[in-house]
């Protein structure tokens, strides 16, 4: 598995975590529709912008090396 989607499971897991918390607490309506859709996001979203600046990031750092 490449560095970045490591680094995008990780912060997707971490999104997950306060997804979790924010349901917990009360914040999203108990509607499992509702639910669902705050995780996807929630996971989602975290995962996709970590994982895509995680790839520039290597992109670069083997470009310099050339």
């Amino acid at each position: 598995m490449s560095l970045p989607i490591k680094i995008g499971l990780g912060f997707g897991l971490a999104g997950l975590l306060l997804t979790v918390i924010g349901i917990v607490r009360g914040t999203v309506p108990t509607n499992p529709a509702s639910m669902a859709v705050a995780l996807l996001i929630g996971g989602g979203v975290w995962f996709l912008v970590s994982w895509a600046v995680a790839t520039a990031a290597v992109d670069v750092e083997q470009g310099a090396g050339e």
